[in-house]
Parts: C-alpha cells; sequence; structure tokens
C-alpha cells in the first residue's frame, strides 16, 4: 500500500501497483499520477507519500 498525504494534511491509500509515478512538475509541486478503477490516469498534488509494509500496523 502507498499513503498519499495531501497538501491540507489530509490523506488517502492506495493499493501500490495503481501507482504510476511521483514527480515535481516545473512549478516544484509534487505531483502522483495514479490508475482509476476504469484504467485512465489522474494525476493530483501531494505533500509526501509513504510505502507501507505488509503486516505491520500504522497508526
Amino acid at each position: 500500500m502507498i499513503k498519499y498525504i495531501y497538501p491540507d494534511g489530509t490523506h488517502c491509500y492506495r493499493a501500490l501497483h495503481t501507482t504510476h509515478a511521483v514527480f515535481r512538475d516545473d512549478e516544484g509541486r509534487l505531483i502522483a499520477r495514479a490508475e482509476k478503477a476504469d484504467g485512465t490516469l489522474y494525476e493530483f498534488e501531494i505533500k509526501a507519500f509513504e510505502l507501507l509494509e505488509p503486516g505491520r500496523q500504522y497508526s
């Protein structure tokens, strides 16, 4: 799993296989590119991300 942290401090979890890229755009913002359930890609700004280990509990 991957945990995306948004600029406003909220977060979401996504399956790692739906993540296609994490990069900085021309303005220096951190951008994630992910796949929707229908297979289309979309991009959104994030503040950070964290890779989560299977079987480990996070709080």
